[in-house]
């Protein structure tokens, strides 16, 4: 008789190792100053002083892509998710005005399948260089018993510098000063088991056609491709940004979307005033509103409606800061101001776009 093996139990070594060999040029493709030796150790090397830093920070954030991992399994597309994962971490860490170095990702797994780990890893990649910092390590677990055998799960975790002074700590916005959105790509990555319910609930299936896709017609793209486009990466409009002075916060609209976010960066005695009108509201948030029966506030306080990234800046750079932005690519819209806080940190005012 003989005796079992570790691939017996669901656990294929070979496959682990082939994913490996697979995603070497993939974190290669990312490298940056800093970075020391490749993927295969125990731990990752990185030399900060490299980067030319005088008096550093060093700033971390850890995220996960929750479960639109379920709308990529079901719409069988796995590349995007990467993007997310990183977008969800360095975007936090660039609201404190640090700029990402570099970048881990945690991939688990029921049964590893090496073309989708590299689709997942390739996305982690592209998502890296967008950021502009390098994927120095990360680890495989398959976990048969835990996951399903097709299930996998995403976390992610970014390690980024700032100089002492130039640290945003949530007290330099002031009465006066402009509030700036800059649009997102979509939902991004939260929300989505009422997203997932909503689908559900309204009898769609992610293959059907998006009711909702802008700029194409319905049937150019099916529900589970619209919802699966990826978080918008903000790290290199915002660093340019903040190194052309007068921002005085920013913030990422993750979860809790503006009405939950806004009121982290800056001190308890002020309250952003936004216009509602202020920008155009991408039609999949109408429509999930419409076939979820979503109340205004319900969806302000779980989607970001648009918005994916804020900027609160001096009123009198308000212009400069606008158009430096529009020209490194973002879509910026003016949402309104900072004012003495009476009431609510967040006031809306006006109705949709």
């Amino acid at each position: 008789m003989n005796g079992l093996t570790y691939k017996d139990a669901g656990v294929d070594i070979d496959a682990g190792n082939a994913l490996v060999e697979a995603i070497k040029p993939l974190a290669k493709s990312t490298a940056r100053p800093g970075v020391l030796g490749g993927l295969g150790g125990f731990g990752a090397v990185f030399d900060l002083k490299a980067c030319g830093y005088r008096d550093p920070l060093l700033v971390s954030a850890t995220d996960g892509v929750g479960t639109k991992l379920k709308v990529a399994l079901a719409a069988g597309r796995h590349d995007g998710v990467g993007i997310d994962l990183v977008a969800m971490c360095v975007n936090d860490l660039v609201v404190q005005g640090a700029e990402p170095l570099f970048f881990l990702d945690y991939y688990a797994v029921g049964r590893l399948q090496p073309d989708i780990g590299r689709q997942v890893v390739a996305g982690i990649a592209e998502g890296c260089r967008q950021a502009g910092c390098a994927l120095i390590g990360g680890e495989t677990a398959e976990m048969p018993g835990l996951y399903a055998d097709d299930d996998y799960d995403l976390a992610g975790f970014a390690v980024g510098a700032v100089e002492r002074e130039a640290l945003l700590d949530g007290t330099q916005a002031a009465e006066g000063d402009v509030v700036l959105g800059l649009a997102s790509s979509g939902l991004h990555s939260n929300g989505f088991s009422l997203v997932r319910k909503v689908v559900e609930t309204a009898g769609f299936d992610y293959a059907s056609p998006a009711p909702f896709a802008a700029g194409a017609a319905p049937q150019e793209q099916s529900l589970g491709q619209a919802l699966l486009t990826p978080t918008r990466i903000y790290v290199a409009s915002a660093l340019k940004a903040l190194r052309n002075g007068g921002v005085h916060a920013m913030a990422h609209i993750t979860g809790g979307g503006l009405t939950e976010n806004l009121p982290r960066v800056v001190p308890e005695t002020l309250a952003f005033r936004l216009d509602r009108g202020a920008w155009p509201q991408p039609k999949v948030f109408a429509w999930l509103a419409k076939a979820g029966g979503l109340a205004e506030a319900d969806l302000l306080r779980t989607f970001n409606c648009g918005i994916g990234f804020v900027l609160v800046v001096e009123a009198q750079r308000a212009d400069a800061l606008t158009e430096l932005l529009s020209a490194n690519g973002e879509t910026v819209h003016r949402l309104g101001e900072i004012v003495a806080r009476t009431g609510e940190a967040v006031l809306f005012e006006g109705a949709p776009a």
